[in-house]
């Protein structure tokens, strides 16, 4: 947003109508797949991606609206915070999958962080950039001055520099976990679920959404004048596109049911299962 006396600075082009309305597309045919797998499957850690998939839709359904009110506050505000923050949602999921597949293998003593505290700790550190992130696109959207927006911009900095480093610790625990379970010769093929696949599609999904991240990170840094954020290709290309790609992939994370003997251990509670379930050992 460019700071000046008319609403006509809200953006430095006018958004297209055309891309809002392609992306709204591509987003609501994968908010109904999700929606589909998990009805039917009942894997309710998913649960975030539906709603990111929503923010999106949103999002980008206020650009489009932006190419016919370009001086409307509104759909500006709308698509600033709705688009920022989806991926932080995507994220959650992310997060408890690993902690899943951990317990659903049986190999928790593998892992630098129990499962249970994996979650809670990463979630955690979710929901902070979540908020931060909130209130810098908030704060940039009411922003009247050039001390304001660059104090809005510095906000969603950190909000996206904390998102970041969070994503490269989980990365790395996911790693460790993977090494560690290869080194004592374990197996990862459980039940017939090869879960050694699914953690390459979390470390793909991971690196999107970082790649996404460290995007955003350097739109703010280059300020409102740099070209990424006076320039409308860039966001449907670096943010876009790649969160549309990580809902087809993690659109096969849907598991469901998943009773089977695990390693011998009795404590490895399983994921979520068509009854609506939760299976576990012992419990």
């Amino acid at each position: 947003m460019v700071v000046g006396d008319g609403p006509e600075e809200y953006y430095s082009y006018k958004p297209s109508l055309a891309g809002g309305v392609i992306i709204v597309i591509i987003f609501t045919f994968l908010l109904f797949l999700h929606l589909f797998r998990l009805y039917t499957a009942r894997t309710w850690f998913c649960i975030p991606f539906s709603i990111g998939a929503i923010f999106e839709i949103v999002g980008y359904s206020a650009r489009a609206q932006s190419s016919k009110q370009p001086h409307a506050q509104s759909p500006f505000l709308i698509q600033a915070i709705l688009i920022l923050l989806a991926p932080i949602l995507f994220a959650a999921s992310v997060y408890m999958f690993l902690g899943r597949i951990i317990r659903s293998t049986g190999y928790e003593s593998c892992s630098m962080v129990r499962p249970k505290w994996l979650t809670i700790i990463f979630v955690a550190g979710d929901v902070v950039c979540f908020f931060v992130q909130m209130i810098g696109a908030a704060i940039m959207g009411e922003a009247k001055s050039k001390t304001m927006l660059n104090l809005a911009n510095t906000i969603v900095l950190v909000g996206l520099a904390a998102q970041i480093f969070i994503f490269c610790w989980f990365m790395l625990v996911g790693v460790i976990f993977h090494k560690h379970v290869r080194k004592i010769g374990g197996k990862l093929a459980v039940g017939g679920v090869d879960w050694e696949r699914f953690l390459f599609w979390l470390y793909g999904v991971s690196i999107i959404i970082t790649f996404r991240n460290f995007f955003r990170v350097i739109e703010y840094a280059l300020g409102d004048d740099g070209y990424l954020l006076s320039t409308e290709w860039p966001i449907y290309v670096f943010d876009a596109i790649p969160m549309a790609s990580v809902l087809v992939v993690c659109n096969f994370w849907y598991v469901g049911v998943m009773d089977i003997p695990l390693n011998g251990r009795d404590d490895v509670q399983l994921m979520v299962g068509e009854r609506g379930e939760r299976l576990s050992s012992g419990v």
